[in-house]
């Protein structure tokens, strides 16, 4: 991003608020990337997340998309702000195979109020990524959180 962060602790904030929510410790992610306009989670395969195929269920690539958007928003809001997700779209592209799944977020335009990201999901597979579905996302900013 050219601007400077509107929270200079924004990585700080970004880590504390993943690690509060129970949902990707549920499915095992992390979040080893947190830069200014974009970041990464990852999540292992295993068998708790998938469906009857044994791809990584849709819902689950779901959820870690609108996270990974989510908190690419978050790097650009104000210290202080909570994000929330308004709306998105998902196409899901190949199915969810592999040893991990990588999502990777990054803020397409960037506002007061609302928030514009994006998300591709990439399975892993040994050290061949496929996309598995890409994601677009509107993101309400709560300028005194929840």
């Amino acid at each position: 991003m050219s601007k400077p962060p509107l929270n200079p602790n924004f990585k700080a904030d970004v880590a504390e608020s993943f690690k509060a929510q129970q949902a990707m410790a549920l499915i095992r992610a992390t979040l080893p990337v947190i830069e200014h306009g974009r970041v990464e989670v990852h999540m292992p395969w295993w068998e708790g997340v998938t469906q009857q195929n044994h791809f990584v269920h849709g819902g689950v690539v779901g959820m870690v998309a609108d996270s990974t958007a989510g908190y690419a928003a978050m790097t650009v809001a104000p210290a202080g702000a909570a994000v929330l997700s308004v709306e998105y779209k998902i196409n899901f592209t190949a199915p969810a195979v592999g040893q991990k799944i990588i999502g990777r977020g990054q803020v397409i335009k960037p506002g007061r109020r609302l928030i514009v990201s994006r998300a591709d999901i990439f399975a892993v597979d040994d050290s061949n990524e496929k996309l598995c579905a890409t994601m677009q996302q509107t993101i309400m900013v709560l300028p005194e959180g929840v």
